[in-house]
């Protein structure tokens, strides 16, 4: 097996003194696991960090065995945009954590690829965490657990949708859903509506949901949860000085 590639780090486990195990995720192969030889050198240390966009060319005898990454550049670095803020490397540690556990290797991603990238090319936007939301309600689409905004789960209408269920994960209309507002979760209109400036009770609330739903229907029946510093991105949601500009 040989072919060329670029992918976003997520994953890098050292290997003795100088090499390490580095996961990548791509366009084209998905996510992928190989040997970095000399990683941990003077070369490559800088190169070789989570979130940073890498050229790479794998080997492998066989299709079975891990491969190689050979020829690593950088293609670019995202060291710097991560670097003394808590709350985005709390994020990245979170979307990285959530690719490896939940996408197979050599998974075809398609367009949910593009939402993974989104997220590093508008990390220094003020909008960031809009692009972090959109990053888990695109995932549970891939794992085939997506909220389903299309229509009313009771009436079966296409307007007027105003909730989403959290037992079912359907939307529901403002009619149905008004006596009970407050068990339901808000519609995600600025998902639907491809709007990257929410409010941050927006982003909040589909956090919300998109944490309930991973968790109930993907995470925990592998013995899994929410990545540990998760939580704290709900928290700066609701800090004095607004993350989205609001």
């Amino acid at each position: 097996m040989q072919f060329s590639n670029t992918g976003y780090i997520v994953k890098i486990r050292n290997h003795g003194e100088k090499s390490a195990i580095v996961t990548v995720v791509c366009p084209q192969n998905g996510k992928i696991t190989g040997y970095v030889t000399g990683a941990q050198g003077k070369r490559l240390r800088g190169i070789c960090q989570l979130g940073n966009l890498i050229s790479f060319n794998a080997y492998a005898r066989v299709a079975e065995n891990m491969p190689s990454f050979k020829g690593v550049e950088l293609c670019r670095s995202h060291t710097a945009d991560f670097l003394g803020d808590t709350h985005k490397i709390e994020a990245l540690a979170s979307l990285c954590r959530l690719i490896d556990v939940c996408v197979a290797e050599n998974d075809d991603l398609g367009e949910f690829y593009q939402v993974i990238d989104d997220f590093f090319v508008h990390i220094q936007a003020p909008n960031w965490l809009a692009y972090y939301s959109f990053f888990e309600f695109h995932l549970l689409d891939f794992l085939g657990i997506g909220i389903d905004t299309s229509r009313c789960a009771v009436t079966g209408q296409y307007t007027d949708l105003r909730y989403i269920s959290p037992k079912t994960g359907r939307a529901v209309c403002e009619k149905v859903g008004a006596p009970y507002k407050d068990k339901l979760y808000a519609y995600p209109q600025y998902i639907t509506e491809h709007n990257s400036w929410p409010k941050n009770s927006e982003i909040a609330n589909v956090l919300s949901m998109t944490g309930r739903f991973l968790s109930k229907n993907f995470l925990m029946p592998h013995n899994l949860q929410l990545p540990e510093k998760r939580a704290n991105l709900l928290q700066i949601l609701t800090m004095p000085q607004s993350i989205t500009g609001e």
